[in-house]
């Protein structure tokens, strides 16, 4: 049982890991560390064995470039954020950061 998050380095390792095994016609083991768009780019190539394009490998190292940049959590944030916002318009409740004494009267 791991304890904690996994380091960059370990994250690296288990993506060429699961990258080869996912080419080898195998899927995504659970529990790796891995993000969910980068778990979902190496479905995709999983799904499109034995054929998966190489556009579909780029892809996944894409994803998973923007877990170790930190760009997938952002895009996650900011869409839930979105989320809310629009959840608190439609109820004309307070979205993210906004005081409850500038929401209108319902």
């Amino acid at each position: 049982m791991r304890h904690g998050h996994p380091g960059q380095e370990q994250l690296r390792r288990t993506f060429e890991s699961v990258l080869t095994a996912v080419l080898s016609g195998r899927g995504v083991r659970t529990e790796t560390g891995l993000d969910t768009p980068t778990e979902n780019a190496l479905w995709a190539i999983a799904r499109a064995r034995p054929n998966a394009p190489d556009a579909l490998v780029a892809a996944a190292y894409r994803a998973f470039a923007g877990q170790i940049d930190g760009s997938n959590a952002a895009a996650r944030r900011a869409e839930m954020d979105r989320r809310i916002a629009e959840r608190a318009t439609r109820l004309r409740l307070p979205g993210p950061g906004v005081p409850s004494s500038e929401v209108g009267d319902a």
